[in-house]
């Protein structure tokens, strides 16, 4: 190996009262090969994705004080100045955005309204994303082993019953909805991975050598 350049995704769903707040970050590995093209020249690269941290806040925490979690966990400095904070902004969701905003974290937030629909799309500074779209880009990249889950994380088994209890539902009216088919279960882990993952595969915006396309 001969370079390796991380990016980190901090995926949160919120709750409070009956679902669990949980934070997942995903780590982007761009790393670079000693071995090079044969017919360019170029040296060989790979893109690796790894579950590096997961954590469920306790149930019915004010939101001050998730607030001051999830920034705690954006701002530990192991994942250095190219991470992203990506938020389920979905009902009580916006205020607590806002919340994040003025709170500092020093890292882009991605404000994300999970919805029933069909395709994705972006309006005033949030993205609205179809949750079949996060569980199926999910669930591709296990199916695919692309995601490594790294050793000794506390949350992992309750992670796979989650994944394992996922169903999809068809309405009368043909339209689609994910969420845990067994009594008891949550996806929150899930949808915070899901919302991690789902930023994490879109286009590298940042150049080999740390900066922005744009210089910023």
């Amino acid at each position: 190996m001969r370079e390796k350049i991380s990016d980190y995704f901090i995926g949160v769903d919120l709750g409070q009262k009956q679902d669990y707040t949980a934070v997942c970050v995903v780590e982007r590995a761009e790393v670079m090969y000693d071995l090079r093209n044969p017919v360019t020249w170029e040296c060989q690269r790979e893109t690796q994705f790894h579950l590096r941290y997961m954590e469920r806040i306790r149930l019915r925490t004010p939101y001050p004080e998730m607030v001051a979690r999830i920034k705690e966990v954006a701002t530990d400095p192991a994942l250095g100045d190219r991470r992203w904070l990506v938020v389920d902004a979905t009902g009580v969701g916006a205020p607590v955005v806002d919340l994040l905003c003025a709170s500092g974290v020093g890292c882009p937030i991605v404000p994300v309204v999970i919805t029933g629909g069909g395709s994705e799309s972006e309006a005033r500074g949030e993205r609205r994303v179809p949750k079949r779209d996060l569980v199926n880009g999910l669930q591709l990249m296990f199916d695919m082993r692309q995601l490594q889950i790294a050793n000794g994380l506390r949350e992992t088994e309750v992670l796979l019953r989650e994944l394992m209890g996922i169903r999809v539902r068809v309405s009368a009216a043909g339209h689609e909805s994910y969420g845990s088919g067994l009594e008891g279960p949550h996806d929150d882990l899930v949808l915070a991975l899901s919302l991690a993952c789902w930023k994490a595969r879109e286009p590298n915006k940042w150049n080999w050598f740390g900066g922005r396309p744009d210089g910023r």
